[in-house]
């Protein structure tokens, strides 16, 4: 039975090993700011905030910093093992918690947070994910305080506006350009939406509801462009990633394939998922990374002001370590401000890309659908590749 690349994750996930920050049961620093809502025991569910034993802290939960600022993937995982998890156990709907009010102060913050907090035991351990960033060691919260916290101001108007809904939110803090990372924390800590249907939401779920609304919303603009007059090829690599971003010359359609060469051993995997014509409204085989992808590639076409069908290739190489979908929502966003290649045809765009990938491109071909029936279209077979 073949694998499924959430049981694939894991098994990569569960090998890691990594030296975190080791500290005694109180500890006196600042949040980023961050916080984490877990999932395990959903609706009763262990939140709390992470923190840092120093003071400024932001670039340790900001991803889209990361890249631009060149940071490697050791680098990325050696500052988050420097923040700590606190942990209490709440009922989602318990908004009005006396923890759950903190969370929601740092989530809302402009910059980092003094914190102090006791545990009720050493914090030890650390977590890596398919879907979130990992962090360092964690341990049950004794005591937990912060200092006077001064709020984002969007953040704020939004959170006090208990008539607006939770996707109206983002896409309103979206147009104020307030960061995708700042909109998930705030969403996951229940300051989002009507009043009386406010909750926590889990981190994971967060980051990936924030992707898909905000893609949604880009797509009923997109979807009124005129349609890209060629075919063009989006490149970017970093984090042990390549990824290609094919835009085709027609309405709408979407596919993602990704493939993970060698992380493990010699395996190589490869998984993909797509839609054709309008969103899909299924949740996606592939996890979170579709969403942010989708979300990536939409917000290229709404600043180039076109339509388009996109096809995005990734591979990931050996030393791989998944540090959570913003690795893909943040390197498509970078492909697409980069200058693209153009072509005539789609056998133009694919043989180009067939250069740049390390694998054979008619691997992806096998396991895609939207590029399958691109091919049939123009009466191209696999074997031509």
């Amino acid at each position: 039975m073949a694998m499924g690349k959430g049981a694939y994750l894991k098994k990569i996930t569960s090998g890691m090993r990594w030296k975190s920050v080791e500290l005694d049961e109180k500890m006196d620093g600042s949040s980023p700011p961050s916080v984490f809502i877990g999932k395990a025991g959903y609706p009763k569910v262990a939140i709390g905030p992470m923190i840092a034993d120093y003071g400024e802290s932001s670039i340790l939960d900001t991803p889209e910093q990361w890249i631009p600022k060149h940071k490697s993937q050791e680098e990325i995982i050696n500052f988050r093992m420097d923040l700590v998890r606190g942990k209490q156990l709440v009922d989602i709907h318990d908004v009005e918690n006396r923890l759950v009010g903190k969370l929601q102060e740092i989530s809302l913050a402009e910059e980092s947070v003094q914190s102090e907090a006791e545990f009720k035991t050493k914090p030890r351990g650390f977590t890596f994910d398919d879907e979130h960033q990992p962090f360092g060691p964690s341990a049950g919260l004794e005591r937990f305080d912060i200092a006077n916290v001064k709020w984002n101001r969007d953040l704020e108007h939004v959170h006090y506006d208990t008539d607006l809904k939770a996707k109206e939110a983002v896409t309103k803090l979206y147009g104020k350009h307030v960061l995708v990372s700042q909109m998930q924390k705030a969403l996951s800590t229940g300051t989002m939406g009507i009043g009386k249907n406010r909750k926590l939401v889990p981190t994971r779920w967060s980051i990936t509801a924030v992707d898909s609304m905000l893609a949604d919303h880009l797509y009923q603009q997109v979807k009124y462009f005129d349609i890209l007059h060629s075919f063009q090829v989006f490149e970017f690599s970093s984090l042990n990633n390549y990824y290609a971003v094919i835009l085709l010359p027609t309405p709408w359609q979407y596919e993602w394939i990704e493939a993970f060469i060698h992380i493990m051993g010699r395996e190589e995997m490869i998984f993909a998922d797509h839609e054709f014509w309008k969103p899909k409204t299924e949740y996606s085989t592939v996890g979170g990374c579709y969403y942010s992808c989708k979300f990536g590639v939409l917000e290229g076409l709404h600043a180039m002001k076109k339509q388009a069908g996109a096809i995005v290739l990734r591979e990931a190489y050996e030393k791989y370590i998944p540090l959570g979908v913003f690795n893909v929502r943040e390197n498509v966003r970078n492909a697409m401000k980069e200058k693209p290649r153009e072509f005539e045809d789609f056998r133009g765009a694919m043989n180009y890309v067939s250069t740049r990938l390390k694998l054979p491109v008619s691997r992806f071909i096998e396991q895609g659908t939207v590029m399958r029936e691109m091919l049939k279209a123009r009466q191209t077979t696999i074997g031509e590749f």
